[in-house]
């Protein structure tokens, strides 16, 4: 049985501003962006490359009243954590330094402007065709 994890949940306060944020500054990909129905709206974007979408909105019921900024540690992995930090700094994202945890696996810690954390993550094993 294959259980794919698709999409996360990240809770906001102002989906206007973390759109931006996460197209304008991180990269993010918009696949969609509809209002339904009065009072609801849907975002969801993909970082590129990845197969799991985050999820961005209003009015969904209960996924809705998930507190802005309570979402924590959702890791974006990439082959060189040295040259993603600075692209992202180019940005204007800020981004923590990088810090090796042991065993050659790397962070740099950021937030999105609600404080929802996000992290790089470089594991230099996962290269290439296993990355």
């Amino acid at each position: 049985m294959d259980l794919k994890l698709e999409l996360v949940q990240v809770p906001v306060t102002d989906v206007d501003r973390a759109l931006a944020f996460y197209t304008d500054r991180l990269g993010f990909v918009l696949d969609v962006d509809v209002r339904p129905v009065e009072g609801m709206r849907v975002v969801q974007l993909t970082p590129p490359g990845s197969a799991c979408s985050i999820l961005l909105g209003t009015g969904m019921g209960e996924s809705s009243s998930m507190t802005p900024g309570s979402q924590k540690a959702l890791h974006l992995v990439v082959a060189d954590i040295a040259s993603a930090r600075q692209e992202l700094l180019d940005r204007g994202v800020e981004v923590a330094e990088v810090v090796d945890v042991g065993g050659g696996v790397r962070y740099a810690w950021f937030a999105d402007p609600d404080g929802n954390s996000l992290a790089l993550q470089e594991m230099p094993w996962r290269t290439g065709e296993n990355f």
